[in-house]
């Protein structure tokens, strides 16, 4: 009795650090399984919501079976675009790649040219003192 004690107590704190880090940490799942996922299914696309973006649904593994994961609305982030979730087939092998933010190239562009900007102006102050 003792030992499932600890046991939980540990479980406990653990489960409490994770939460209080989730907030700063990046967190990877990784799903790896030998059966191939079904077809996609065709969604219909709602009409587009101000401040949001489409992230399609996807088959998801319960462990068990393919389950359909349906499309969602998601906060935008100015910058970046959704990449979706799809599953990779690698050798005899289906791993599921998570979706995430990637930021746009133009935006990238556009902050690389305003440091070098900066940086330009930066050095011409010190040259006229």
């Amino acid at each position: 009795m003792r030992n499932i004690r600890k046991a939980l107590l540990g479980a406990f704190v653990v489960a409490g650090l994770g939460t209080a880090s989730a907030a700063f940490a990046h967190v990877n799942l990784s799903i790896e399984i030998g059966v191939p996922p079904p077809p996609a299914r065709v969604e219909v696309v709602p009409a587009p919501r101000v401040g949001y973006v489409w992230a399609a649904g996807y088959w998801g593994w319960n462990g068990a079976m393919w389950v359909w994961v349906p499309g969602r609305w998601i906060l935008a982030r100015p910058g970046y675009h959704w990449r979706h979730e799809y599953w990779e087939h690698a050798g005899d092998r289906w791993r599921f790649v998570q979706g995430d933010w990637v930021r746009d190239r133009h935006e990238f562009r556009r902050d690389r040219g305003y440091r070098r900007d900066h940086e330009r102006d930066r050095d011409r102050r010190r040259h006229r003192d």
